[in-house]
């Protein structure tokens, strides 16, 4: 098994579903492996975003609440990082905040950034799922450790998100046990 592939097969389900919506950078357009992954992904389903992290976490919450199941695609943690006001002091508190009365379920796919073939530098590595874990109380954090785990991870994002639940999906696209996106086939 692929973990590329396994990322194709999950977003191709999830780009099935008649209430889901991709937005991010790198969404329609190449310049990152999470490009890769969604190929299968109907081009109708696709909102590429300019670099404007916050505002699209925002756009995220505001399609959530209108009935989407936005999977909102931050190509690394690094930019995740920009939008964690939005995460943080709104989707995170919304449910508390209007006592219950809006619960939107967003799917956040991101990844730590791979070192090899290339060092992406430093701004496109990092890792701050403990800090993350830290801030967020009603947001569900989920590090996807086995290529095998792929679709199922993101299968329970996707029944969480309907039920009002949102997630936040961790890539590790070079972990020893997944092949890296940018591998070779021999």
């Amino acid at each position: 098994m692929e973990y590329g592939k396994e990322l194709t097969k999950a977003m191709e389900w999830l780009g099935k579903k008649k209430d889901t919506i991709f937005l991010g950078q790198t969404v329609e357009y190449p310049g990152s492996p999470s490009y890769n992954s969604l190929k299968k992904v109907p081009k109708n389903k696709k909102i590429e975003m300019p670099v404007f992290e916050n505002t699209q976490m925002g756009i995220s919450i505001g399609l959530a609440l209108n009935g989407y199941i936005p999977i909102s695609v931050f190509p690394r943690m690094d930019f995740l990082i920009c939008a964690v006001d939005q995460l943080v002091n709104h989707l995170d508190k919304i449910k508390e905040m209007s006592k219950g009365e809006f619960t939107p379920g967003v799917i956040i796919k991101t990844q730590i950034g791979a070192t090899a073939p290339l060092d992406p530098g430093i701004q496109h590595k990092g890792d701050y799922r403990k800090g993350l874990s830290k801030m967020l109380k009603n947001i569900y954090l989920r590090t996807i450790e086995d290529t095998s785990e792929v679709v199922d991870v993101y299968k329970t994002a996707y029944k969480n998100a309907k039920k009002g639940i949102s997630s936040i999906i961790v890539e590790l696209p070079q972990k020893p046990n997944i092949k890296n996106f940018h591998e070779v086939k021999k």
